[in-house]
């Protein structure tokens, strides 16, 4: 390819595609379909990808008035990386169309569109900068933000996509002294504890990540660890630990863990990760469902869920499910937290949580849990840790939203709780 930009763009409208006809997460697709490329490029493929399909809303927005019938999937998608590029990234017009028009002469199936091409995105270089901060924050499909409204109303959803749009920054949870880490890594220390990094960075070249005193964490997600406090010497299970930072958690604090997934690749992760920050995991590759042990004093379940509340970082989601799947999920949470209660002490805790802004996967878990098993309890006390507002607690848990904290760049949506069993 003569042309330097080509290869990192053709890789991008190619994950664009498999996310919207084949349905695949870029979590899925990545590394292997940028494998071919320089570090460079695939890291500015990833970026365009992910970009396009955060703003793909608002671009589609704009090339509406432009088109009178909507192109094939591969066309589409580089007019609508185009816009984004144009509008988002500032990029220079000329070099974004001329490198458009080369990406659908590629092939022969769109060779005979690149006049469309050409046309449309000059217009867009033209005319659209100016319009695209008026336009509204891109919306969720209707699949999505029909439930979403319904659980949480049209404001609140706004507020949602407003949050969505803007990304997320990096969080770390540290071994210890997170004033001082946040200093070394120039960031700030968040209500909870969490140091979060605002700027762009690569993680593996930050101070401290070979001495493993700190690991990449959302602030939402390390909470749930927070309001179980598992003490030093207390035997504790996380029940689905990949990718492992909950475990991690749990470790530092001197609990006897023992961390169980059913995927043995995603827990050669957690081994890394253990290795690297010098703490202690029993690991056990396993269906959750099957698993058996002794009594545990406390254990951790972080169910399989829609993952609805990791959006603002993850705007494939949306567009690469459908909500089809939800229903099998609700059903395994269910079976998952009848099951972690045989394998809890008389007198334990179990923290239950989800990544998730439906109500189905939270709420309305709990509500069902507790009617079927009515001697146990919600320990709301529990809940109120350090930096927790008290409006995001309510009888059945404690539930985050991206849009909160928005003086501090938001959070992952997470509902999460603590069930007690009798002693």
């Amino acid at each position: 390819m003569t042309n330097p930009g080509l290869a990192p763009r053709s890789a991008a409208v190619q994950l664009l595609n498999a996310v919207l006809e084949d349905g695949r997460l870029l979590s899925d697709l990545l590394p292997g379909a940028v494998d071919r490329l320089e570090p460079q490029d695939r890291a500015r493929a990833t970026r365009l990808a992910t970009s396009c399909l955060r703003w793909m809303d608002r671009a589609d927005r704009i090339l509406g008035p432009y088109l009178k019938v909507r192109p094939p999937m591969n066309v589409m998608n580089t007019l609508r990386l185009g816009v984004v590029e144009i509008c988002v990234d500032n990029a220079a017009g000329h070099g974004v169309v001329n490198t458009a028009v080369d990406l659908v002469r590629q092939s022969k199936n769109s060779q005979r569109l690149s006049g469309l091409v050409n046309a449309v995105l000059r217009k867009v270089a033209r005319d659209a900068p100016g319009r695209w901060d008026n336009l509204p924050d891109p919306q969720m499909p209707k699949w999505l933000r029909k439930p979403l409204i319904s659980d949480y109303g049209k404001a609140s959803v706004k507020a949602l996509e407003t949050a969505h749009a803007k990304g997320a920054s990096l969080d770390l949870t540290v071994k210890s002294d997170p004033e001082s880490w946040a200093k070394n890594l120039q960031g700030t220390v968040l209500p909870t504890g969490t140091v979060r990094l605002k700027r762009s960075v690569q993680v593996s070249a930050l101070l401290g990540y070979d001495a493993g005193e700190w690991w990449v964490q959302d602030a939402a997600s390390a909470l749930p660890v927070q309001i179980m406090q598992p003490k030093s010497g207390e035997r504790v299970l996380d029940m689905c630990a990949a990718p492992g930072g909950k475990a991690l958690q749990m470790a530092a604090a001197g609990a006897q863990v023992t961390a169980l997934d059913i995927s043995r690749v995603r827990m050669d992760r957690v081994r890394q990760n253990l290795s690297r920050t010098g703490l202690v995991a029993e690991i056990v590759v396993a269906d959750a469902l099957k698993f058996h042990a002794d009594p545990f004093d406390a254990i951790l379940l972080d169910a399989p869920c829609s993952a609805t509340g990791t959006i603002r970082r993850h705007p494939d989601l949306p567009y690469a499910k459908d909500g089809s799947g939800f229903p099998a999920l609700f059903k395994v949470q269910s079976a998952m937290l009848d099951h972690a209660l045989t394998l809890l002490k008389p007198g334990g805790r179990l923290v239950f949580c989800t990544c998730s802004m439906l109500f189905d996967e939270g709420e309305e878990q709990i509500k069902d849990l507790l009617a079927r098993t009515p001697d146990i309890s919600v320990d709301t006390q529990a809940l109120h840790v350090r930096g927790v507002e008290a409006g995001w607690v309510n009888p059945h848990g404690l539930r985050t939203r991206p849009d909160f904290w928005p003086e501090h760049g938001g959070m992952d949506g997470f509902f999460m709780t603590v069930l007690r069993k009798p002693a």
